[in-house]
């Protein structure tokens, strides 16, 4: 079995490489032209993010044809294809990803919505890639994707709403609209439906990590963790939330990454918040 995702992943190269993870690209549109998101280096990238204020850059998803010649490519092997795409709530590439499919003479490609994105995606594709060297069924693999889905929370807070509201990805954040560019808001990705929704505001990243692992505590509680705490570039804020965690969770498994430019677009590059998992949804798999 071959997995298949896109950069919204997080996934490291280094991951990418030893775990054979085929990822379908995602663009960022610059006005000089455009650029595969995997092809920049975050701290190029936010160089010319903020050179370019007060406009941004915008984003777009694979084509249906990228995703047909890729999957063409890869079912020459004769392995089924999961291909694990970033939440339909915030992007089209998973539709992209099913047309793209349908253009295939052999049925061999199962397509998810991680109904999520960054390391909460990221979760989904690295139990698919275990899961499947172990030998599991395609429908004992999405029975766990399920369990994984519905217990991953992502959860992140901004330094500015600037990058967002530009971008148009506010959705219900529009909530707080008389403030926007004024607040640090708390921000998480609904499991409902995939989409931003907030749980709060604060004038302090301070004051808003420790909503953050408060809301994270009442969700779990003491059950062992898995957190990768995220970032742009605001490596201040994820020493703090990392430390937060830590003095506050049973954290079992931490891990320190940087979103991918494409979804920097976005937020700016005063982003922190984490993904959190119970270990026990992998402890099996690894």
């Amino acid at each position: 079995m071959k997995i298949v995702t896109d950069c919204a992943a997080d996934l490291s190269p280094e991951e990418r490489d030893e775990l054979g993870i085929i990822e379908a690209p995602l663009y960022i549109q610059f006005p000089e032209g455009e650029v595969n998101a995997t092809d920049i280096a975050p701290d190029d990238f936010y160089d010319r993010l903020e050179a370019m204020r007060p406009t941004i850059p915008t984003t777009a998803q694979p084509s249906a044809g990228i995703f047909h010649e890729l999957y063409q490519k890869v079912a020459q092997t004769k392995e089924e294809i999961l291909s694990i795409h970033i939440s339909s709530g915030l992007s089209g590439t998973l539709n992209s990803a099913i047309n793209g499919a349908a253009q295939l003479k052999e049925k061999v490609v199962t397509t998810v919505d991680s109904m999520t994105l960054s390391g909460g995606q990221r979760f989904q594709v690295l139990a698919a890639v275990q899961a499947a060297k172990a030998g599991w069924a395609m429908d004992a693999i999405k029975e766990r994707l399920d369990a994984i889905r519905a217990k991953t929370e992502v959860i992140y807070t901004l330094e500015t709403l600037e990058y967002l509201a530009r971008g148009g990805r506010i959705g219900r954040v529009q909530a707080l609209a008389g403030s926007l560019l004024n607040i640090k808001p708390v921000i998480r990705v609904d499991h409902a439906d995939g989409k931003y929704t907030t749980v709060g505001k604060g004038r302090t990243i301070k004051k808003n990590i420790a909503t953050m692992v408060e809301h994270i505590s009442d969700i779990y509680g003491s059950v062992p963790l898995w957190a990768t705490v995220l970032h742009g570039r605001f490596q201040k804020g994820a020493d703090e939330m990392v430390a937060a965690l830590q003095e506050s969770l049973n954290i079992s498994k931490l891990e320190v990454t940087r979103i991918s430019p494409v979804l920097g677009v976005h937020t700016g590059p005063g982003i922190v918040g984490a993904a959190i998992l119970p270990m026990a949804l992998m402890e099996d798999l690894f």
